[in-house]
């Protein structure tokens, strides 16, 4: 059975790119369904439920409407509620669903009239909405801020598939270095280049002749590493060097990772002649605690 968006089109899962660590992976419905224990009952296709259903979701209470949590036919709620799986109920009769029900009340308020949650819970309704298989709340979230513009970083990320793994020895040079010295923080030297050109904008026209005439051999005189210890570049787009630190800063921030940063000059490596390597230099500085 294809699900059904609220625009009337087959709903897919979203494709995750690996870099949202904040987005739950998308489980196939009948998976899920798979792991509803059965009617206990096999001569009972379908349990009657009464019209007003009281939930203890992970320990937070609710009220709603059968029709309400059978709002889409095809989402887990639906099949949970359909009589042919049994749900366990707590001390006081409550059907009890094991999952932190802080943002239930958004799933529930959608289900009522399509209410959507405030911007600063749309992220973990999201990750709510895809553990209940509620694909017409995923079309909609996935619309708004802050999903959208997420997915408008996630493309210029692409652009550098070494992203996560440099995120990744950044935070292990600044443990590893906090650990040795038994320091609150660490620093770094981190390369942001968005372009190979190894020069000051007014020295490309000289570059640029200087480019055409060299030998082949000459080429590798430009090819060099900065001695930093991480490197992010080039990259062809219109975001800029500012904008991929405030990504970088901002998925450690994710993390709790508390981390600064500030340009401390350029490599000024010399390559050849009289040209020396322009690349921008940052200090980045994480603190521990």
């Amino acid at each position: 059975m294809n699900r059904i968006g609220d625009k009337g089109q087959p709903w897919r899962s979203p494709t995750l790119t690996g870099n949202e660590p904040d987005l739950l992976p998308a489980m196939d419905l009948t998976a899920r369904i798979k792991g509803l224990t059965p009617s206990p009952s096999p001569q009972t296709t379908c349990r009657p439920f009464p019209e007003v259903i009281s939930l203890n979701v992970g320990g937070t209470l609710f009220t709603t409407r059968l029709s309400t949590l059978r709002r889409y036919d095809d989402t887990m709620l639906a099949a949970m509620f359909s009589g042919r799986h049994y749900i366990p109920r707590d001390a006081e009769g409550r059907y009890f669903i094991d999952r932190d029900g802080a943002y239930f009340g958004d799933i529930l308020n959608f289900l009522r009239e399509g209410e959507l949650p405030q911007r600063d819970r749309v992220r973990s309704v999201h990750r709510e909405a895809q553990y209940y298989a509620i694909g017409p709340l995923l079309d909609r979230l996935e619309e708004t801020q802050p999903l959208t513009g997420e997915k408008v970083r996630q493309a210029f990320l692409d652009l550098l598939p070494y992203y996560r793994d440099n995120l990744e020895r950044i935070v292990e040079i600044a443990k590893l270095r906090a650990m040795q010295k038994k320091a609150r923080f660490a620093k770094l030297k981190v390369c942001v280049y968005k372009e190979e050109m190894p020069i000051t904008p007014y020295e490309r026209p000289l570059f640029n002749s200087l480019r055409f005439e060299r030998a082949d051999g000459d080429a590798k005189l430009f090819e060099h590493h900065c001695d930093v210890d991480v490197s992010f570049g080039p990259w062809e787009a219109v975001a800029d060097v500012y904008d991929l630190l405030h990504c970088i800063v901002s998925d450690l921030a994710q993390r709790g990772i508390a981390a600064e940063q500030q340009c401390i000059g350029v490599c000024d490596k010399h390559l050849i002649n009289h040209y020396y390597c322009k690349r921008p230099i940052y200090e980045f500085k994480i603190t521990w605690w």
